[in-house]
């Protein structure tokens, strides 16, 4: 993804020194408290305003930044981006402007941006004239030079900085929903956002920034396009995908209710296969072709019954992590559409598939769907997190299993988790 730079000729800048203030302006005030709107932006405050340029940089390097550009523009260059300078009074130089999460505005058709990390930056700087300017306008703004020099500091402040794995609960305090319909739909893509380490109820999502969120769509699922979006969005809130699992679990849920406590694996093994078996000739038809069905028949009750196999082993493996309690089994696989759908409206909205009215009603109705279909937060979960396995995991028990796993535990018991401060019902 390479940079293209607007041509040269801009007012060169003057010098300025490495602690983010250009040389000649006068003391920073004391600045009174700020509410910032996540870990970043504090952290970017605090090292600020006790002037400590190299924790600041520290924070920049372990964080992503995101710089505008047109959506006109970003259409026509094929996945490149382009920078755009502005002019900056108080630094009599041009900036380049970049935003962490926090302070990114809402999204509008016309604005896009794209994403990446400081080393990257450094690495594709084309203009030394030009000074890097983080968060203008705000109580954690800095402004530095951008020559050569300043950004080997860039680049090994990159080099030190903790490889982002994921796995850490990030809200937004400020601008983002953390009560009430929007929320709770929010909280319901919470597994995959702690997973990702995205921020659980950013509704004015920018995720990757556009391009890559259009990538991501297209790539995993066929998405290019605003009704494409609109009918997995639908499909994923009415539950349509994963259907023979929810049969399977249907059979146990019924029999639950007529027997009561847990089912004996041979017990549903069998009603399934009953049920099956009398589906088809229910379906009857004239006798051509009865042999070929008998044989599809007998494959399917096959494949169900090691379906069957594989939920029980994994219940088992959930019950031994504490993922479920003893005596307790998984109700429904419904969770894993939710889940998704709450996600897919926020992918939607990053790759301007969708606007953000319908983004939020999306959410809204992921988090309504899911309240018919479960009884808490850790019954929704255990339903996506099987799911999820059933889908990828192939009984390995790998990162498909031990991420969801992680951003479990930490979304029931961290004192900030949606899933602790909202309640289900």
């Amino acid at each position: 993804m390479g940079i293209w730079n607007e041509p040269a000729g801009n007012t060169p800048v003057t010098g300025a020194q490495l602690g983010g203030r250009p040389a000649g302006l006068p003391p920073m005030p004391a600045s009174p408290p700020w509410q910032a709107p996540t870990d970043v932006e504090q952290g970017l405050y605090q090292a600020r305003t006790r002037g400590d340029w190299a924790a600041y940089f520290d924070v920049l390097a372990a964080t992503k930044l995101y710089h505008s550009m047109p959506r006109e523009v970003a259409d026509q260059l094929d996945g490149r981006v382009q920078r755009s300078s502005y002019w900056e009074p108080r630094t009599g130089t041009y900036c380049y402007a970049f935003w962490t999460h926090g302070m990114l505005p809402v999204p509008v058709p016309d604005q896009v941006f794209f994403r990446g990390g400081l080393g990257w930056i450094a690495e594709e700087w084309a203009r030394s004239d030009v000074m890097l300017a983080v968060n203008p306008g705000t109580p954690c703004e800095a402004f530095f030079s951008a020559t050569p020099a300043h950004r080997d500091i860039w680049q090994e402040h990159a080099r030190r900085a903790p490889t982002d794995k994921g796995g850490v609960l990030r809200t937004l305090r400020v601008g983002g929903p953390l009560e009430g319909e929007v929320a709770r739909g929010l909280a319901c893509g919470a597994l995959l956002c702690v997973s990702n380490g995205s921020i659980w109820n950013a509704m004015g999502w920018h995720g990757t920034g556009y391009v890559s969120e259009r990538e991501r769509l297209k790539e995993w699922w066929g998405i290019t396009s605003h009704d494409d979006w609109k009918a997995a969005q639908e499909s994923l809130l009415q539950g349509t995908s994963g259907s023979v699992w929810e049969f399977v679990l249907e059979i146990r849920r019924t029999l639950s209710r007529q027997y009561g406590g847990l089912i004996d694996v041979a017990h549903w093994r069998q009603a399934t296969e009953r049920v099956m078996r009398h589906n088809m000739e229910r379906v009857g038809g004239d006798e051509s072709g009865t042999a070929d069905r008998a044989d599809d028949l007998e494959a399917e009750v096959r494949r169900v019954q090691q379906l069957i196999g594989r939920i029980t082993r994994y219940e088992a493996r959930f019950r031994a992590d504490g993922l479920l309690g003893e005596g307790k089994q998984v109700r429904s696989t419904l969770s894993w559409n939710f889940g998704r759908a709450s996600k897919m409206a926020r992918w939607g909205l990053g790759a301007r598939y969708c606007d953000l009215e319908e983004a939020e009603w999306a959410v809204i109705r992921a988090g309504r769907v899911s309240r018919v279909n479960y009884k808490s937060w850790e019954d929704f979960s255990v339903g996506y997190i099987l799911g999820r396995c059933l889908h990828f995991d192939e009984e390995e028990f790998g990162s498909w299993y031990q991420d969801m796993l992680d951003a479990h535990r930490i979304l029931m018991t961290a004192p900030e988790s949606p899933w602790v401060t909202i309640p289900w019902k």
